[in-house]
């Protein structure tokens, strides 16, 4: 679909590439056939698929750089940024999806529904934009956009922005089920056993409850990725971001699908550790 609407994109990327100056005609539909842009799109299609294969993610049409080197220049910043949300989202979610989940009903619990409610309810550009007018122009705490993409003191406002919307999901979600499990059958039990507390919460109670989350943290790394245009855009983060917006301002559709392909693999590879964790966490799947 992604490589269909490119195909589609408005505008022609060789005529972009000649700027205002006249061509040529000729010139023009030579350049076109060089590129391969006058085949059919099942065909361009079928040879992208083909070079992709074999590791090649295309040629950008105005600098001739392989696509690959882009997505190496940008790339690692936003899996740094991804991987600090990430971090951000998983300590402070479940952490207070704990503390809410152990006493639901309580004050602290529906402290952190309303929390996670107003953090739900909000855009990340909106956050992104409240937080940086807040920490960079009012308290002078950081500088507004980010000098250094690979400081990761730079990258903390950027990741907590980042990772706000999935941090709220996961506490709801840890909430959710750590309460659900404190009234299972096999909780009443290590109970009446007289189990110590810290091993009840921490090997039963615990183990439980995070196979829910760990699903969602599974396919949430691949919407931290396309998340982080956004953010990326708000802090001036030279990432994928970044790269995907200069793309299609020069007509690139290229570069955005190759961009694409990779984080549709990490997002697979995600999914494939989710299924493998499953088995550490619930021993019973390994015995089904």
């Amino acid at each position: 679909m992604i490589f269909a609407m490119m195909y589609a994109l408005p505008g022609d990327p060789v005529r972009a590439l000649m700027g205002d100056q006249s061509f040529d005609p000729a010139i023009l539909a030579a350049k076109r056939h060089e590129l391969g842009l006058d085949l059919p799109l099942w065909q361009q299609y079928v040879n992208y698929l083909t070079g992709l294969l074999q590791g090649d993610f295309g040629t950008e049409i105005g600098s001739g750089r392989p696509i690959a080197d882009i997505i190496a220049d940008a790339f690692p910043v936003t899996i740094r940024l991804t991987l600090f949300a990430f971090t951000f989202m998983v300590i402070v979610g479940i952490g207070l999806g704990v503390v809410a989940g152990l006493k639901p009903n309580s004050i602290r619990d529906r402290g952190l529904l309303g929390l996670t409610l107003v953090l739900i309810s909000m855009p990340s550009f909106v956050l992104g934009y409240l937080m940086q007018y807040v920490f960079a122009f009012q308290l002078g705490w950081i500088t507004p956009t980010v000098q250094d993409s690979e400081n990761m003191g730079d990258l903390l406002l950027p990741a907590i922005v980042l990772g706000s919307l999935s941090l709220a999901y996961v506490a709801r979600l840890t909430r959710t089920s750590m309460a659900e499990n404190l009234r299972a059958d096999y909780m009443r039990t290590a109970v009446a056993k007289g189990l110590p507390r810290r091993r009840i919460v921490g090997v039963h109670l615990m183990r439980n409850s995070l196979v829910p989350v760990v699903t969602f943290l599974g396919t949430d790394i691949g919407n931290l990725m396309t998340g982080a245009i956004v953010t990326e855009g708000i802090f001036n983060v030279q990432g994928v971001g970044d790269a995907v917006y200069e793309a299609l301002f020069r007509r690139e559709g290229a570069t955005v699908v190759g961009i694409a392909s990779l984080i549709v693999l990490v997002y697979l590879l995600c999914s494939l550790l989710v299924d493998l964790l499953y088995a550490v966490l619930d021993p019973r799947i390994r015995y089904a």
